[in-house]
């Protein structure tokens, strides 16, 4: 067959090498670096400061489909010339339309993160070890007009490790891709020898999540310390997690969970301090110690010792 691969960053990467070993031909690729630069910034960029994703492109010797969308003329001509049996879809923000979809001889297929339908969105990766699951996976189905939607051609499960040295979103990241590269292999070898029927997604099923926002990076100290764990390796390494003290927000990642030996009860509060770390009670009374929090916003990261030592009290409740 002959395959259109579509993407960026290591799901990109992953499902061009697993076609490749699938023994199928990539006729064309197209990155994500062209949705967002004007063509004569790539340009120059490509010259001087070259994505991953170009520098792999160019070691293979792919054809690039030189586009701004792939809902553009240019991108559908060329997939006219180029007669793909199927256009291969791996972590992109457009939404296809329908006269993209209906190009390929055979059908767009999208590779998602997660065991759909649960977990449709644009992050799974981060959401399900949120909410302290213990198993995703990576699903390829036909592609219509909505988001993660169309019949399922093939799943498979990765595990989610928990507990403190849990994984984190980039951890899961890189196994879920990695699985993406044997299972696009095992896809294209099925679809050569046998029938393969896609079975629709189950809407009783299906759950959303929307991109992360502020709202979602803010610790609640009334959460246990596990789930406060898991929030924050959830958001690693893209996103620091943050609680609120007073009229700030500390930055945090790197912590430590203890039992509670102090008197203090109540969620939030501040047990303990020094010039580098800040600890607070959770709601299963257990101390989470954040080491080397920083304040947010501008020049205040170079004054947040000064301000645990000098404001940060003891006793005082945080979030």
């Amino acid at each position: 067959m002959k395959i259109v691969v579509v993407g960026y960053g290591k799901m990109f990467s992953n499902l061009i090498l697993g076609t490749l070993e699938s023994g199928h031909r990539v006729v064309g690729v197209m990155r994500a670096d062209r949705l967002k630069y004007p063509a004569w910034f790539l340009f120059i960029k490509d010259i001087f400061a070259a994505s991953a994703d170009y520098s792999f492109l160019k070691s293979l010797k792919l054809h690039e489909i030189n586009a701004n969308s792939v809902n553009s003329e240019k991108f559908r001509k060329e997939i006219l010339k180029l007669n793909p049996d199927v256009i291969l879809v791996g972590s992109w923000g457009e939404k296809f339309s329908k006269a993209t979809i209906n190009l390929p001889k055979i059908a767009c297929i999208n590779t998602h993160p997660s065991l759909l339908p649960r977990y449709r969105g644009p992050n799974p990766y981060t959401r399900t070890i949120m909410n302290g699951e213990t198993e995703s996976g990576v699903t390829f189905h036909i592609m219509n007009e909505k988001y993660d939607d169309g019949p399922i051609l093939l799943q498979k499960r990765v595990e989610i490790l928990q507990g403190f040295d849990g994984d984190t979103g980039e951890t899961l990241k890189n196994k879920t891709c990695n699985l993406a590269k044997s299972a696009v292999c095992e896809l294209f070898s099925s679809m050569d020898s046998e029938i393969i029927i896609p079975m629709p997604q189950n809407e009783a099923e299906a759950t959303y999540y929307p991109q992360i926002n502020e709202s979602d990076i803010l610790i609640d100290f009334s959460w246990s310390a596990e789930k406060i764990n898991r929030f924050i390796r959830a958001l690693t390494p893209w996103q620091s997690a943050y609680f609120a003290y007073k009229n700030e927000f500390f930055k945090v990642r790197d912590h430590e969970v203890s039992e509670n030996n102090t008197e203090y009860k109540t969620p939030g509060t501040i047990v303990n301090k020094d010039k580098k770390t800040i600890s607070v009670l959770t709601g299963d009374n257990k101390i989470v110690k954040f080491n080397s929090p920083q304040l947010f916003g501008g020049l205040k990261k170079y004054i947040t010792r000064f301000y645990i030592k000098f404001v940060v009290k003891t006793g005082d409740i945080a979030g």
